[in-house]
Order: structure tokens, then sequence, then C-alpha cells
């Protein structure tokens, strides 16, 4: 397996969990502490702290120290293209669905 292959695989685990998803949406409008994450999220500090963790790993999320906060923001804001995709094909996915139940109305009418 090339190492591109190997990236792909570890970034998608690394999305792989509707938490950091949400944290990552989160992000989006910029950086963020632990406890307004978990204020946003309404979850356990312990909770937050792991995903972003594994998020850190995965190089997703960088982090600033100021005093005693730690900041935490995307690295790459590719990532959001990325999710804005996934967005869209979830979409198309559930269009196509009422398409079907529609149709299948009708074939029952």
């Amino acid at each position: 397996m090339s190492a591109l292959h190997e990236f792909k695989a570890e970034l998608f685990r690394t999305l792989g969990h509707p938490i950091r998803l949400k944290i990552l949406e989160l992000l989006r409008t910029g950086e963020k502490t632990v406890s307004e994450i978990q204020h946003d999220l309404n979850i356990e500090a312990s909770s937050v702290s792991q995903q972003l963790a594994v998020m850190r790993r995965g190089q997703l999320v960088d982090t600033r120290k100021s005093g005693t906060n730690v900041f935490y923001s995307v690295r790459d804001p590719l990532i959001f293209d990325l999710m804005d995709i996934a967005r869209k094909i979830f979409e198309n996915q559930v269009a196509n669905m009422n398409s079907l139940l529609h149709e299948e109305e009708r074939e029952r009418t």
C-alpha cells in the first residue's frame, strides 16, 4: 500500500467519529478552548479532551497556549471542503431515497 493510501485511511479513521466531526464544525468559526467546545456540545470535558487528542495525533488540529488556556484550531482548512462534500453526498443520497419512496407511492396508487 502506498504512503498516500495509508494517509487517506488514517485521515478517514480520524474523521470517523460523530463528536470529532461536531468539534471540527465548531472550529470552523475559529479557535476554541476545551471549555468552549464542552459548553457548545454539552458533553463532558474528558470526552472533548479525548477526541481532541485523537485529532491532534491525526494532525487535524493545532494548539496554542495562552496563560492557562489551550486553544484548538484546525490545521488545514481544506478539511472543511471535505466535510462539505460529505454533506452534499449525504443530501444526494437522501434525495435519491425520497425519489424512490415517491415513485413507490405513485405505483401503489
